[in-house]
């Protein structure tokens, strides 16, 4: 087996499961199910703010309240809010019970400030967690050896278009470089602005996709990896063949790219004003369900046949806070969101484009799952997203650089320069 097999093997061997990590904006909203409790409710704080990926939640706590267990209040705040505010949530004196979030990397660095709850004696009595891959008990397992995350689902990001735009302007996917940047010229020649963007308002973490995905076609899963953890320099030259590759595509990007948020850009889209969009599958939870059938995707494009092929794939599910006063009905909650029913519940009342964590649960099946599953499974190496392979308190820091390089591109050198300054006092930290 080479090395690059067993990479794979093992992410298919657990790495798997990151749901819809629904980024997008909305209210705070909060909902009660279940009895109650001589303590209170176990309080569910909830990322997922798109109507479908919220209804999917409001029928997972409902049907966790059927099963006779202590009552859950679910709480929905918007993405990028719940982004900001987790680090006050979690340093509170009364802190929301379980998050929605991310493990590896993610929720080590809150691990490391003793914020999270331990979570070994729930992976050790649960026949479920017990079942799932090796790689992803190693992902939900902080530095010190703890396990500190429950994953349920996965998913994956690609370039994602209509197939019935795609055929009426008589365009079709392709694999290459070279191919993709004639796609592009085949679609800018129909005055269809070929790539959407979406980086604008609170969502210019999209643009971090365009980063992650070259770096790994160019440098490579491992390089890129070291380059997040402060082994490698931002203003390395190999960084800099990134921007030059990124360039060739920059004028084929909607002028209005940094402008509007991505849920925006899935609207153009969506109603053909461009041709396709580098996002993640949870785009689908604002995506109208008859439209669903219509949604398709290609790979990145290669950009060096000797580099292994990467992909990403995150992984999301829930932690808990080390400070809440319901340490066993938290854990119950734990154990259930854990169980393939649980999982199954989420999918069908979501967008249904994720994939479960659990390997006797089940997706939903569609043309564009399997395909999705195939793409996983065929990738040599597994990235999760930039701030998921760093941390949350590095993103501001590609954020900047992003929009700054989309902006001026010929200023790529001072960039470069500047993203290091910036991420050193992040990893100094």
């Amino acid at each position: 087996m080479t090395t690059h097999q067993a990479s794979r093997r093992r992410f298919l061997a657990g790495l798997g499961a990151a749901g819809t990590a629904a980024l997008l904006s909305g209210c705070v909203t909060s909902t009660s199910s279940g009895k109650s409790s001589s303590e209170g409710a176990v309080t569910l704080q909830s990322n997922l703010s798109a109507p479908q990926a919220k209804a999917a939640m409001e029928d997972l706590v409902a049907a966790y309240a059927s099963t006779g267990a202590d009552r859950v209040s679910l709480n929905t705040v918007a993405a990028e809010t719940f982004r900001t505010q987790l680090p006050t949530y979690l340093t509170s004196a009364n802190p929301p019970d379980v998050y929605t979030w991310y493990p590896g990397s993610v929720a080590n660095a809150y691990a490391d400030k003793d914020l999270l709850l331990g979570l070994d004696d729930i992976w050790a009595a649960s026949p479920d967690l017990k079942r799932y891959p090796k790689a992803l008990h190693s992902l939900c397992t902080a530095k010190s050896g703890k396990k500190v995350f429950v994953p349920t689902t996965y998913y994956w990001w690609g370039m994602f278009y209509r197939k019935s735009n795609f055929a009426k302007w008589g365009v079709s996917e392709p694999t290459t470089w070279d191919e993709f940047l004639d796609l592009c010229d085949k679609l800018k020649s129909r005055g269809v602005d070929p790539i959407g963007l979406g980086a604008g308002g609170n969502t210019a973490w999209v643009a971090s996709a365009w980063f992650d995905y070259l770096n790994i076609r160019v440098n490579g899963a491992d390089y890129h990896r070291r380059l997040l953890a402060g082994e490698h320099r931002f203003d390395d030259p190999e960084v800099r063949k990134v921007f030059d590759r990124w360039r060739e595509v920059l004028p084929y990007f909607d002028p209005d790219g940094t402008a509007v948020a991505f849920q925006d850009a899935t609207t153009a889209l969506l109603n053909g004003r461009s041709g396709m969009m580098l996002i993640g599958t949870f785009f689908a939870d604002a995506a109208p369900k008859d439209a669903l059938d219509d949604i398709d995707f290609f790979r990145f494009p290669v950009v060096d046949p000797k580099i292994p092929l990467a992909e990403e794939a995150p992984t999301d599910g829930y932690f808990a806070s080390a400070r809440t006063g319901h340490h066993d009905e938290v854990s119950e909650l734990l154990r259930y969101l854990a169980t393939p029913e649980a999982q199954e519940i989420y999918l069908k009342g979501s967008s249904g484009t994720a994939l479960p964590c659990h390997p006797d649960a089940k997706d939903t099946g569609t043309a564009l799952v399997k395909k999705g599953r195939r793409h996983v499974e065929q990738a040599a190496e597994i990235t999760q997203f930039f701030n998921r392979d760093s941390s949350d308190a590095l993103q501001p820091t590609a954020d900047t650089a992003l929009t700054r390089f989309l902006a001026e591109p010929k200023s790529v050198g001072s960039i470069l320069g500047d993203w290091q300054r910036d991420a050193e006092k992040i990893w100094r930290a």
